[in-house]
């Protein structure tokens, strides 16, 4: 067998010690979701599990992703001069074939159709969903995955090994109303459509599926686009970050989904998506951010040591998931009741990471507790702007908001450093107090993270205040009006929101030489999860957020996650609502911050005109929540202000957007387990 048939096989079959043996098979299922120019169809049906995207406009494209090996086809068309819609004749089927050498591809067959009078294939991708990605924002694709097609009669096909030799990905179009010309052109029919069955097959092996009870613990709403999602995206050997763009693993998202989504996972599918985490740890305890599988890792290493190995490269450039870790464990192995009961056994099993089962949980866990402890030291000891964390040399990027622009060309990021830290050290503390960690120190690790709870205080009253932001009443009067003028929406509701003396607020992070970077920003709402703010800074953080857009967050499509109000025009024009991280919605955020809410009016301590503060904000929240609950399983929306409201409008819709935006997002699922409590009328 090929080295890198061996490699893959054992990234199934030893990857965190699973098996698909003895499993039990899935039933079949399938959804389908229209969102602005694409149609999504996601199939899973014992070997394959696909995600077929067609795009409509005027230039169409037929796009098929695969979790397996996060592999995919993809075929753009020539612009037209006009748009055109496609329509799905017959739904996706599994399919199955065999490659030149007898191995198994495996896919879905479906049949589409487009009012058009011809179509001109520009380009086919098969490759690496990355590959895919990069073609699809950039227009380039390195040449040696480049294909030509194979005709016959009315029939086109594309099909290639993996560049290691193993199998690879195949493409047919069998044009069933129309002609497929010799020059290469489909001409429509008599009805003037071109019809087509397409067969997109795939050779990366296939994941295993969670599902049913192994997934849920029959605690979950019953919001049938998120369960379907979180179905599609739920695999023992790790949660996929989004599809059909983010088909694979991703640190941040796993932990952030597994955290929110807690109270409705069964305890196999939460010990999976932290053991997948705890298996890709760098040696020294940094949570890998993503990886490159399949022929993204075999391209990498044909260009880093001209090898043909698809062992897979982690990248580690982000500084979050560091810090993310032991706050989610904690929560699961201490304050979990079947988390609780299960603690001990799981820290002594094997992560499994590719074939190392010598490697138990608790150990790899205790590499990243020794990271938090040493990083955070520098601040505890001298807490001054420059011991913060700060993003990796050479790196605009490394936290969620991980566009180029998304924490406006800071260098120290609020949430990490504010909220994610702190918490890091109070959970490692607690898991340290627990006993739990006892099998699995070495020397000195008791002395060395005995003093991460004397440091969390430390950050908590020292880091935030660093972030604090001032805006005197005239100047934030003045700033609202000029930006609502200059956008095109009203200030009038935002006005009136003003009170007090002055604005104040966290910056979004900080620049090289410790100056707030004057980003009004959902971050804040990190801390209702991860921390236990005084009341009025509670208070104040809950108001900052909840005020109405363009001085608060809050628009009738939903709360925004930044608002660049008070920065000057060159930092606005990077945060428009076409912007990745700009004046656009998340769902997870909207879902963090309901959350949130929810934990801290659960204190005794609070007083009455504050846990009244908030239950009007949580009122609030849910009106926005319940307003965009058709797209709340994306990734992200903007919006468009007509008819005097803000309406919601697809991000990647427009030719302005910055990106596209994934139908399917794991994070995006976790109102499975948000929801709003049974009590609370929403008008």
């Amino acid at each position: 067998m090929p080295t890198s048939c061996r490699a893959a096989a054992l990234l199934v079959v030893l990857l965190f010690g699973l098996s698909t043996s003895g499993a039990t098979r899935e039933a079949p299922f399938h959804f389908e979701v229209a969102e602005g120019q694409n149609l999504n169809g996601f199939l899973r049906d014992g070997k394959t599990a696909a995600h077929l995207v067609l795009r409509s406009g005027p230039a169409p494209r037929i796009l098929v992703a695969f979790p397996a090996g996060n592999s995919g086809v993809g075929l753009w068309f020539q612009r037209q001069g006009s748009h055109a819609e496609w329509g799905v004749d017959s739904r996706p089927k599994a399919s199955a074939a065999r490659d030149s050498g007898g191995r198994p591809l495996y896919g879905i067959t479906f049949e589409t159709s487009i009012a058009i009078k011809s179509l001109v294939p520009k380009q086919v991708v098969l490759s690496s969903v990355r590959v895919l990605r990069d073609y699809e924002s950039a227009g380039t694709v390195p040449e040696e995955v480049v294909v030509r097609p194979e005709a016959s009669g009315n029939r086109l096909a594309w099909s290639r090994n993996r560049l290691d030799g193993a199998a690879g990905y195949r493409l047919t179009l069998e044009v069933t109303d129309g002609m497929l010309l010799a020059d290469g052109r489909i001409s429509a029919g008599v009805d003037g459509r071109i019809g087509l069955r397409v067969t997109a097959l795939s050779g990366d092996v296939p994941l295993t599926p969670l599902s049913g009870t192994a997934l849920f613990n029959g605690k979950e709403s019953q919001d049938k686009r998120a369960r379907d999602t979180l179905t599609f995206l739920s695999y023992k050997e790790k949660f996929l970050a989004g599809s059909w763009r983010f088909n694979t693993y991703f640190g941040r998202d796993t932990l952030m989904s597994v955290r929110l989504l807690m109270p409705v996972l069964a305890p196999e599918a939460t010990e999976a998506g932290l053991r997948a985490v705890l298996a890709r740890l760098a040696s020294d305890g940094q949570v890998a951010h993503e990886e490159g599988i399949g022929e993204f890792a075999v391209l990498s290493h044909k260009r880093q040591d001209g090898t043909l190995s698809d062992t897979p490269i982690f990248d580690y450039g982000m500084i979050d998931g560091n810090y993310l870790l032991a706050p989610v464990i904690a929560a699961y192995l201490l304050d979990d009741p079947e988390g609780k009961k299960r603690a001990s056994g799981y820290l002594h099993d094997g992560v499994g990471a590719y074939g190392d089962t010598s490697t138990s949980a608790g150990q790899a866990l205790m590499r990243n507790l020794r990271l938090v402890a040493a990083n955070a030291a520098h601040f505890a000891a001298n807490p001054r702007y420059e011991n913060l964390i700060a993003l990796k040399p050479g790196r605009s990027t490394g936290q969620w908001r991980d566009s180029d622009d998304g924490i406006g060309g800071g260098r120290y990021p609020y949430d990490v450093n504010a909220v994610l830290v702190p918490a890091a050290l109070e959970a490692t503390s607690r898991l340290l107090t627990s006993g739990l960690l006892d099998p699995f120190l070495a020397a000195g690790d008791r002395e060395r993270l005995s003093r991460t709870s004397a440091d969390a205080k430390i950050w908590h009253e020292r880091a935030q205040g660093l972030f604090d932001t001032t805006i005197d009443n005239g100047r934030a009067r003045a700033a609202v009006d000029s930006y609502a003028r200059q956008i095109g929406v009203p200030a009038a509701d935002a006005l009136a929101s003003l009170d007090g003396n002055s604005v104040r607020f966290h910056a979004v992070s900080l620049d090289a030489s410790g100056k707030p970077v004057p980003i009004v920003n959902s971050d804040e709402t990190l801390q209702l999860l991860f921390a236990t703010p005084e009341p009025t800074t509670l208070d104040h953080d809950v108001e900052t957020v909840i005020r109405p857009f363009p001085l608060g967050l809050l628009t009738d499509a939903g709360m925004l996650v930044a608002n660049p109000v008070f920065a000057d025009d060159a930092l606005k024009a990077h945060f428009s609502n076409h912007a990745y991280h700009g004046t656009v919605v998340w769902s997870w955020q909207q879902a963090l911050f309901a959350n949130g809410l929810e934990r801290q009016l659960e204190r005794t301590d609070l007083p009455t005109p504050v846990k009244q503060h908030l239950l009007i904000a949580r009122q609030t929240l849910w009106r926005a929540i319940r307003a965009t609950q058709s797209v709340r399983s994306s990734e992200l929306w903007t919006w468009r202000f007509e008819g005097g409201r803000y309406r919601i409008a697809p991000f990647g819709a427009s030719g302005a957007d910055a990106d596209e935006s994934n139908a399917a997002q794991l994070w995006s699922s976790v109102y499975l387990a948000v929801r709003p409590p049974s009590s609370l009328a929403i008008p």
